[in-house]
């Protein structure tokens, strides 16, 4: 089997949220994204390259009751020390501060309100 020829341009997190209102007012007033689209039932934010489409489910499991599952991905950044500064001003729920890790990175894990939890990076070295 080859490999394929085509090549991921970007992608797009997902997330089911209790309140979308509320979820997208967070990514966009604590978290420095930018408004993208408002469908019905819906907020799209942005932040360069990285892409979240918010969709209101109020009945769905909170993401704060699935634990380790709670994570939804790894986003990488220039400078995780800086965006550190930027988010911890607004209040955002940093798990803890940026660290060095034996795996090459510099990493902070931040904790949404409605209990889904992210890892920004940035590469060392």
């Amino acid at each position: 089997m080859s490999a394929s020829m085509v090549t991921i341009v970007g992608s797009s997190y997902v997330l089911a949220v209790p309140d979308v209102a509320a979820a997208g007012d967070w990514w966009v007033n604590v978290m420095g994204f930018d408004p993208w689209m408002e469908p019905e039932g819906w907020r799209f934010v942005r932040r360069g390259p990285c892409r979240l489409m918010l969709g209101e489910c109020p009945d769905a499991i909170l993401p704060a009751d699935l634990g380790d599952h709670s994570y939804f991905a790894y986003i990488w950044v220039d400078d995780v020390d800086a965006y550190h500064s930027e988010i911890a001003v607004r209040g955002a729920n940093i798990l803890s501060p940026p660290a060095d890790k034996p795996w090459g990175v510099r990493e902070m894990p931040v904790r949404t309100p409605d209990g889904h939890r992210i890892m920004f990076g940035t590469e060392l070295g």
